[in-house]
């Protein structure tokens, strides 16, 4: 099988190893060992060929992206990316005071928006966990610790959402989560290498705090 890398310049070219050193910068990037090529780069669609391509290998194979939830899933992806996921970048570079207050208002209408959702369900797709609880996750895990200073995103902090605050906690500790979540990588990542250098001490976040959603919402 050949993969073809979603690279705008590239589109419909082979990459190879050598390709790659003259790349841009990009992350993930899914790399085929045995053929030396890129397979993609693009989050979105890493996500679905880890849920679909690679379950004959998988020790406990599970569907991300069950086809009855399919077209919530993308429904629920169409806004949570453009404005919370991507929606804190817009608010942490952007380049007049206009543009981020617009930016952070947004994020956090947002994140009003999914405080109701989880407010009547476990999971943004009701019991299960699904693909667009796995986007979402890493911008939440994130966003007390480094987005709340680095960019900025600090009209409230996620602790002070109750219901956005159980779930994050419930996301990280169903199996595999925390181990794949490194706080303190993602502080050297965003502070560590610009600026001065300093990495923050705070604020202690603790995701492994017990959570009570799967009782809460054990019969719905």
């Amino acid at each position: 099988m050949i993969y073809w890398v979603l690279q705008s310049d590239m589109y419909h070219s082979q990459v190879t190893s050598k390709d790659v050193i003259s790349l841009p910068r990009s992350v993930p990037l899914l790399w085929d060992k045995k053929t030396k090529t890129v397979v993609n780069n693009e989050s979105a669609d890493i996500i679905r060929m880890f849920n679909s391509e690679f379950n004959k290998w998988a020790e406990k194979p599970i569907d991300l992206y069950p086809s009855d939830l399919r077209d919530e899933i993308d429904d629920l992806n169409a806004w949570i990316y453009p404005e919370i996921n991507n929606g804190v970048y817009k608010a942490g570079f952007a380049s007049s005071q206009e543009a981020y207050d617009k930016a952070v208002v947004k994020v956090f209408e947002a994140l009003d928006k999914l405080e109701t959702i989880l407010s009547k369900r476990r999971f943004l797709c009701g019991a299960r966990l699904t693909e667009a609880d796995i986007r979402l996750f890493p911008t939440l895990f994130r966003f007390d610790p480094v987005y709340v200073v680095r960019f900025k995103c600090n009209l409230r902090m996620l602790k002070e959402y109750p219901n956005l605050w159980e779930y994050v906690r419930d996301v990280y500790q169903q199996p595999g989560v925390s181990e794949a979540s490194n706080l303190e990588h993602c502080k050297k990542g965003y502070f560590g290498r610009t600026g001065n250098g300093i990495v923050p001490m705070g604020p202690v976040v603790d995701y492994s705090l017990p959570t009570n959603r799967a009782k809460q919402f054990a019969d719905s």
